[in-house]
């Protein structure tokens, strides 16, 4: 039974895995802080997030914190009235949905010197066929900012590949424990 019991935590980890990314702020060793190394927003424009992806922001607790705040308090580094505020060191957001979503530091002379962060969560697609594909003289044209004129991809396997991985996965371990006795 034991073994019945990890093959289904195994499998619903790894579905739920297959959904969502962490993106730690500023780069895998990225540190939220005024006069960052690369704009924040320059590094968000490179990302693609979704829907139940989060950020990480990391910064020395007790010297800075993460404000999660409107457009407009965004754009005036207003720390007076944030939506949310994080300041242990290790501030986790999840996106629960699609659009803007403005970050700034907990004090206003940080977010005055580049501490803050604008990113934006892809609308949900549903799956449906694809539609007939344009014409060309209705095709965009290459993106200016990529030297190949496809803009940036999310890195990732397909949701129905990492599916398929967990079933598999969940099946070799179920059988392994029927085989070592785990499960009658």
């Amino acid at each position: 039974m034991a073994g019945y019991h990890l093959c289904f935590y195994l499998f619903i980890t790894l579905l739920s895995i297959a959904h969502a990314y962490r993106f730690r702020v500023g780069g895998s060793r990225g540190v939220w802080k005024p006069e960052p190394s690369e704009d924040y927003n320059h590094w968000a424009g490179r990302m693609r997030f979704q829907v139940n992806d989060t950020l990480v922001f990391k910064y020395k607790k007790g010297e800075d914190s993460v404000l999660h705040v409107t457009a407009e308090d965004y754009q005036k580094c207003s720390v007076k009235k944030p939506i949310a505020r994080s300041a242990d060191g290790n501030s986790v957001f999840k996106f629960d949905r699609s659009g803007p979503f403005y970050f700034i530091g907990g004090k206003a002379y940080n977010c005055n010197h580049g501490q803050k962060l604008i990113a934006v969560v892809l609308a949900v697609r549903n799956h449906r066929p694809p539609s007939p594909t344009p014409s060309p003289a209705l095709s965009p044209g290459p993106s200016p900012d990529s030297p190949d004129g496809e803009a940036p991809r999310r890195s990732s396997l397909s949701s129905s590949l990492w599916a398929s991985l967990a079933v598999s996965a969940a099946s070799v371990i179920f059988s392994s424990s029927v085989i070592l006795g785990a499960v009658p």
